[in-house]
């Protein structure tokens, strides 16, 4: 059997696919275009495209705290292992994850929370950065009260948990707040390499 083994040829010849069978991607911004595109390509389901959610200030919003240079703060390790490095050092951004800190893990245990709110709450007021969380409803209902009461106020919100407790529900939540630009995958669906792909989407434009 013969098989592609050039990386770039096999990314071209995916995303002609991919824009072969949604051919409704051709309705959107070239750069929410480029974003859907890599959700699809890393789930590999055509069926994801219009659960994909992109408030209209998001791209805008990102690329301009990129080239900042902000902090990325993502909720588990995951996401954290699935940005791009060479594109975050050549654009001065940091990426954080604080979720396996003793500190974090002691706090949770002290009030009950789960690990992932303890993150969000002891990241501060996360002013003009990016938050990224890939895995825990938990951290996004979190993000949205800081947000709601003032406390938070981050340039975007890439919100995509997973799973069937809470996640749709965070996820509704972050969209009617429509007090910060957002990226989101609607419904149950969501996870970790979902949450990476759509910032590294931003990191190579």
């Amino acid at each position: 059997m013969k098989f592609t083994v050039d990386p770039g040829a096999i990314e071209q010849e995916s995303m002609a696919i991919i824009e072969k069978n949604v051919p409704s991607l051709a309705l959107l911004p070239a750069r929410e275009q480029s974003i859907v595109k890599r959700i699809i390509h890393t789930t590999g389901d055509f069926n994801i495209a219009p659960l994909v959610k992109i408030h209209p200030q998001a791209v805008e919003r990102g690329l301009a705290a990129i080239h900042r240079g902000c902090t990325i703060f993502t909720d588990v390790n995951m996401v954290l292992a699935g940005l791009n490095n060479k594109k975050l050092t050549e654009f001065g951004v940091q990426a954080i994850c604080r979720i396996a800190d003793p500190s974090v893990a002691a706090e949770a245990t002290r009030t009950g929370q789960t690990r992932a709110m303890v993150t969000m709450r002891q990241a501060g007021a996360l002013q003009g950065d990016i938050v990224v969380i890939g895995n825990a409803p938990t951290a996004l209902f979190t993000l949205c009260a800081m947000i709601e009461q003032g406390e938070a106020d981050p340039a975007l919100v890439i919100g995509t948990p997973v799973g069937f407790v809470g996640a749709s529900e965070s996820k509704e939540l972050l969209v009617s707040l429509n007090k910060v630009p957002y990226i989101t995958v609607q419904g149950t669906r969501g996870g970790s390499t979902i949450a990476a792909s759509i910032v590294n989407a931003l990191l190579y434009m």
